[in-house]
């Protein structure tokens, strides 16, 4: 496989660090002349990040970048395309690896990388398939592991590790022992269009015996995990996958104890009885995501966002059914084209569209509690007049 002109850059990042680190070496080790950037957000108590190069033999370079507001994050973004700018121009680097520290997510930098004017090839997150359910399930503040990104990190290590999971097109998966098919079928129903590559699988040199000329070592193709940090990354396509109104979630399934429901309905959401029923509905999978509407907010599209037994509610601007027909020039294509899948003669785009994934799912009951949160015939024949008036009880949870 041909490597990109320029200086290809693949992110590699996740929460399972023994599996980052491992995919990391794979990919040393299959990639002549590639070399890793990492920093290490660890010290930024100390008021700086330590910044690491390293190559198969070692480490190369080393040093420090400040603090930027107190954010060691910020300093990360600061630091990272100037760093790849340097190895670029120095020339001899076959692949950029950009190993990130537990925490932070690929897609900021991903989209720093790109907006650098640098060429990202790949991104993969690495995952060991036995942590999958027991990390999917921390609620557990960052923070409280000295995994936050800066002082005002109010993230999660559930809700940063689905994102992590869920950004990524390719997953770099460890051989682990401890993972059983549930384990492994979680992983896949998370992200069924996501590509696994297990980490050990690797390349070698051969002897070749071409006739009677004395064998010569000839190297295999590039492994597979290397020939996906190259294959090449859109950056607005994958920031369109993860908006409410365009994600590609989950289909339904059920195999080896693991369950997704996917609940679609047209009928708007009461929302005093919704907001009521969320704390049954957040704990009643492991993970769950989606849009939805309400019946007193109907121009509002709301995204869903639950795992580790939180969840986010936030508004995700408006359903194109709801904008004038001259605004629709301004939407992205890719929205334009998922309303128009789905559309409804009577609402539109609007629709309850909701994903639950989960090992012992309850499907009949959470379906039977998703519905008893729908308006009642009596409620929905009302009209919207009606339904405006209603208890506006979302509102204290979106001003948060």
């Amino acid at each position: 496989m041909a490597v990109p002109p320029g200086l290809p850059v693949v992110i590699v990042g996740g929460l399972h660090t023994d599996a980052r680190r491992a995919a990391v070496a794979r990919l040393l080790a299959d990639v002549p002349g590639s070399v890793v950037l990492h920093h290490d957000l660890a010290t930024a108590a100390a008021g700086t990040v330590v910044r690491t190069i390293r190559d198969a033999s070692g480490i190369l370079d080393a040093g420090e970048a400040p603090l930027v507001n107190d954010c060691a994050c910020c300093a990360l973004r600061e630091d990272l395309v100037p760093e790849l700018e340097r190895l670029r121009d120095a020339g001899g680097t076959r692949l950029a690896v950009v190993e990130l520290w537990d925490s932070v997510e690929p897609k900021a930098m991903a989209e720093v990388v790109t907006a650098g004017g640098l060429t990202v090839t790949g991104v993969i997150t690495a995952v060991d398939p036995a942590l999958v359910l027991p990390y999917l399930g921390n609620g557990d503040d960052l923070a409280d592991g000295g995994l936050a990104a800066a002082a005002t990190d109010q993230r999660t290590v559930a809700d940063t590790f689905a994102r992590q999971l869920e950004y990524a097109p390719v997953l770099a998966v460890a051989d682990s022992p401890e993972a059983d098919d549930e384990d492994r079928e979680l992983l896949a129903q998370l992200h069924p269009t996501a590509r696994q590559v297990p980490i050990g699988q690797g390349v070698s040199a051969d002897l070749v015996d071409d006739g009677p000329t004395v064998p010569t070592p000839r190297l295999r193709p590039l492994s597979p995990l290397a020939q996906e940090a190259l294959a090449g990354f859109d950056v607005e396509a994958a920031a369109a996958a993860q908006h409410p109104a365009c994600a590609l979630l989950p289909a339904e399934a059920d195999a080896h104890g693991v369950t997704t429901l996917v609940w679609s309905r047209r009928r708007p959401f009461h929302p005093e009885r919704l907001y009521a029923a969320l704390e049954d509905l957040t704990c009643s999978a492991a993970r769950s995501r989606g849009r939805f509407w309400l019946a007193d907010k109907p121009d509002t599209l709301f995204h869903w966002d639950a795992a580790g037994g939180a969840l986010c509610v936030e508004s995700a601007g408006p359903w194109l059914a709801s904008l004038p027909d001259a605004a629709w020039e301004m939407v992205p294509p890719v929205r334009r084209a998922a309303a128009a899948l789905d559309w409804d003669a009577e609402h539109g785009d609007r629709c309850q569209h909701l994903v639950f994934t989960s090992p012992g799912l309850d499907r009949d009951g959470l379906e039977r509690l998703l519905e008893s949160c729908l308006l009642t015939d009596a409620e929905y024949a009302a009209g919207r007049d009606a339904w405006q008036r209603l208890p506006h009880a979302f509102d204290t949870l979106l001003e948060v």
